[in-house]
């Protein structure tokens, strides 16, 4: 069916804080409602607000990594099929890239290219109620690389498949700083009996070096930076845990000592006790951070000091990633993996936060 619904947002109080309703259609046509708070850093934000959702595109191979071009188009990778993929607002889908492996995150470099996380591939498994989800390493795993692709040609190149003499196990997630080198995750690899830990790195976009920031992590996925560049969040898969690092220099960051495990200091740790796994995110203009939210399917939207933490749900429990574009930035494109779906929220209450590297 197509998703057709409405999420309600209202705000209120001096300190912009406010508690909603959000009404959602799951894929059976069955509607909810849940309770959510949208934290809001300025008080003169909107008192009500009326997000629509609308489908864009199903029939994606377990899409991922979407990118929000100024065409109006929106760039995401298809990790089951391999490919970086363009999707058109009529729904669309053209391949731009065949990239094998497991293509997991994407961003626009400071030259116009797509530079891709490709995690080397997954299994698969189709659930009892149709949705599709990674189940490991695949059979065939070619390794974990960064890629940049010619947006106009479909020419790859492989920048790195190591760093620091380790080789790359599945890079996931990257956002580009103001000094055109790139953050990214590698979520490591899983298989049967026993997994490989990830990390935290830094790379430089022509392929010349790439740097450890944190090495070994426990299953890092989503990576962005705040509004002034000053701090890098990455969010924990396996704990739906929210961690940052205050950022000294390009590619360094303050470390804390014991307890912490990784020198981060943990903003948020599985929120309102659900079982539920973080994925990929996104910041707003206000410098919220909006992370997809596996099992418990939606968006958690967590307040810059984890102070405030809200959920807006959706009908995908692998709903994988998210960006914004559109009109001031107002719409977010949200990836709702296991159906295989790109959708759209229009007028989110909060702008998205205007990235370095746009194309």
């Amino acid at each position: 069916m197509d998703i057709q619904g409405k999420v309600a947002i209202i705000t209120g109080g001096a300190s912009g804080i406010g508690a909603g309703l959000a009404e959602r259609f799951s894929a059976d046509g069955a509607r909810g409602i849940v309770v959510a708070d949208i934290h809001h850093a300025h008080h003169d934000a909107p008192p009500r607000m009326t997000m629509k959702i609308r489908e864009i595109a199903r029939g994606l191979q377990f899409p991922e990594g979407p990118v929000a071009l100024d065409d109006g188009s929106v760039l995401l990778v298809e990790i089951a099929r391999g490919t970086l993929s363009r999707v058109t607002m009529d729904g669309r889908i053209t391949v731009v890239a065949d990239l094998g492996g497991g293509p997991n995150g994407a961003a626009i470099g400071p030259d116009g290219a797509v530079y891709v996380c490709n995690n080397g591939g997954f299994k698969w498994h189709t659930e009892a109620d149709g949705l599709l989800r990674p189940i490991g390493q695949a059979e065939d795993y070619s390794g974990g690389r960064i890629e940049r692709v010619n947006l106009a040609t479909g020419r790859t190149e492989r920048l790195y498949a190591q760093v620091e003499g380790l080789g790359l196990r599945g890079p996931n997630d990257i956002v580009f700083d103001s000094h055109g080198g790139f953050y990214f995750t590698d979520l490591g690899k899983a298989r049967d009996t026993d997994m490989d830990l990830g990390g935290l790195y830094y790379g430089q976009a022509d392929g010349s070096a790439a740097r450890v920031i944190a090495r070994p992590l426990m299953t890092p996925n989503g990576v962005g930076l705040s509004p002034d560049g000053s701090t890098l969040y990455y969010a924990e898969t396996a704990g739906a845990r929210l961690w940052a690092y205050d950022i000294t220099a390009p590619g360094q960051v303050h470390k804390d000592g014991w307890p912490s495990p990784n020198g981060g200091r943990m903003l948020t740790a599985s929120p309102g006790g659900q079982l539920q796994r973080f994925d990929s995110l996104a910041v707003d203009a206000f410098g919220n951070i909006c992370v997809a939210t596996l099992m418990h399917g939606g968006i958690s939207v967590i307040s810059p000091d984890g102070s405030r933490i809200s959920h807006v749900a959706l009908p995908d429990k692998y709903t994988t990633n998210l960006c914004f574009g559109g009109k001031d930035r107002r719409t977010a494109f949200v990836t709702l993996s296991g159906s295989g779906r790109l959708v759209a929220i229009d007028d989110w209450p909060v702008p998205g936060l205007k990235l370095n590297c746009e194309a």
